[in-house]
């Protein structure tokens, strides 16, 4: 059954200590997938989507759920998705396999559209409260995949996307990427670099982590 739907200010149970069970981690996703926290704000409702695994051993952190996410239930089933794909060579096989790779966005829940356009920042309270837990239920990830801006900002700092992509200041765990949304074409005409040098470093990476 799944955990009780979480309101404000409460925290889901810690992980007691040594390697997470894959019970305790099935246990804490399901709380995770019923969480009420930004219920209010969130214009078509709750519906986190995430993915882990005690045996994951690379993780991909992004922004929020769009729409075509949040009506699917299954993450980056839209055309951000199938760009992260082709840059990390992988198939839709490998890529949904749990045991291996966990999807964490910075907000679980698709969050709504901005006034001019384009999706929301991902809600605030979210990633505080359910990173942390769900990080330390994956030990075993060697890589972590920052896609956008608000990922990067969260694990690495201030700092500006298109230097972090181009420096990767957070290696070897973390690998900075533009998010794979359509902007990204745009970007990636002006930055050459990034097809010709960042992704052969990328797959290389995804192919050690996943080994």
């Amino acid at each position: 059954m799944p955990g009780p739907h979480l309101q404000r200010d409460q925290a889901p149970a810690a992980l007691p200590g040594g390697a997470p069970s894959a019970q305790r981690v099935k246990e804490l996703l399901e709380s995770a997938r019923a969480c009420q926290l930004c219920a209010a704000h969130l214009p078509l409702g709750p519906r986190p989507i995430l993915r882990g695994s005690p045996t994951a051993r690379m993780l991909i952190v992004s922004q929020a759920p769009g729409t075509k996410v949040h009506i699917s239930g299954t993450p980056w089933t839209d055309a951000s998705g199938h760009r992260l794909r082709a840059w990390l060579n992988l198939t839709p096989e490998v890529f949904y396999d749990e045991a291996r790779i966990g999807i964490l966005p910075m907000g679980l829940c698709y969050p709504g559209v901005l006034p001019k356009g384009g999706d929301k920042p991902p809600r605030p309270e979210c990633a505080p409260l359910w990173h942390p837990p769900l990080l330390a239920a994956m030990p075993m990830v060697r890589l972590v995949l920052l896609a956008g801006g608000y990922a990067q900002s969260r694990y690495l700092g201030p700092g500006l996307m298109t230097e972090r992509v181009r420096g990767q200041p957070g290696l070897p765990r973390f690998f900075c990427l533009p998010h794979p949304s359509w902007r990204t074409v745009g970007w990636a005409m002006r930055n050459p670099w990034f097809e010709t040098e960042t992704l052969p470093i990328l797959r290389d990476a995804v192919s050690a982590a996943l080994r």
